[in-house]
């Protein structure tokens, strides 16, 4: 039997637009190269899995959408990557959920979201998710939905026999409780300073040991730390190491986090050593910025097994 990775979260339906730079408050822009792209965090991971474990690996999607033009856009685009749909499932009650983003010509980006029907993803709804997660060996969890849906779909996974991954994106506290449900916790800088309590900012490489055993001290099993073109940095307790990443002109860093959860759930479900599958989902994130949008970003495996370095 094939193995299976289930992803629970978001789709939203990007709408990107270039800039020379970023608007400050208060500040008009003149954009350009308006496009729109498949997106939204829990969308773009199980893209990612699809496009990388396909046909090795089972994917599938638990989401809500709208009744609109949006909602079908998305779900044809996962469905082309080789992800299951069918535990996506639409709600009249709000829009499908959009995001609006700005990316600069070095690649950094402003993001805005519209949650829509993302919002109706609600925890008494949650044991029917138990049907998708049954035999999953890695659930992807993000927090583009409400939190205590989070929270309660993350002990049905781990009922479910299944490791949990959860990226802590957009970026805020969570409770103890909560993080005691991660097997993997996967923040960025930013994310890892917020979820701390510290001053965000850049984190010197020198410090990420400590930040990462500050992390994994408030439950999770095991951290990963995010760090752009530093590659990323792994704690379980037992194994510390440093993926270095891998040097490419960035682009668009829209899907980049989505892109590394996604690869390194798939690797970790193909039985990939930690250290094999950390340079696996380093190497997908790096193709991923040199392309612009979110899920149209994500590489497949092919690119992935060749790329050099």
């Amino acid at each position: 039997m094939k193995p299976t990775v289930c992803v629970v979260g978001s789709l939203n339906m990007d709408f990107v637009v270039k800039v020379d730079h970023l608007p400050a408050p208060g500040e008009t822009v003149l954009g350009r190269d308006f496009q729109m792209f498949p997106g939204g965090k829990g969308a773009n991971q199980a893209c990612a899995a699809g496009k990388l474990g396909s046909p090795s690996v089972d994917v599938r999607m638990v989401g809500r959408v709208g009744y609109d033009a949006f909602a079908d856009h998305l779900k044809a685009s996962l469905s082309a990557a080789g992800v299951d749909v069918s535990y996506v499932h639409a709600t009249r009650s709000q829009p499908t959920g959009i995001a609006l983003i700005w990316v600069e010509s070095a690649g950094q980006n402003s993001i805005v979201v519209a949650a829509g029907a993302n919002n109706e993803l609600a925890a008494p709804e949650v044991e029917a998710m138990r049907t998708a997660m049954r035999g999953a060996r890695y659930v992807l969890f993000q927090l583009e939905t409400p939190l205590d849906t989070v929270e309660a779909a993350l002990k049905l996974a781990r009922e479910e026999g299944a490791k949990t991954i959860l990226d802590p994106a957009p970026a805020q506290p969570l409770s103890l409780d909560l993080l005691q449900l991660v097997d993997i916790l996967t923040p960025n800088e930013t994310e890892a300073c917020i979820l701390l309590g510290h001053a965000v900012g850049r984190v010197e490489l020198n410090d990420v040991p400590v930040l990462a055993n500050q992390l994994r001290s408030m439950g999770p099993q095991s951290v990963v730390l995010k760090l752009g073109e530093k590659g990323c940095y792994y704690d379980d307790g037992v194994k510390q190491i440093h993926s270095p990443g891998f040097p490419v002109k960035a682009c668009d860093t829209t899907a980049a986090g989505d892109t590394f959860n996604g690869a390194l759930a798939i690797a970790l479900a193909e039985g990939q050593d930690i250290e094999t599958a950390l340079r696996f989902a380093n190497c997908a994130a790096a193709i991923s910025i040199t392309r612009i949008g979110a899920q149209a970003s994500i590489p497949s495996r092919i690119e992935v097994d060749r790329f050099p370095g």
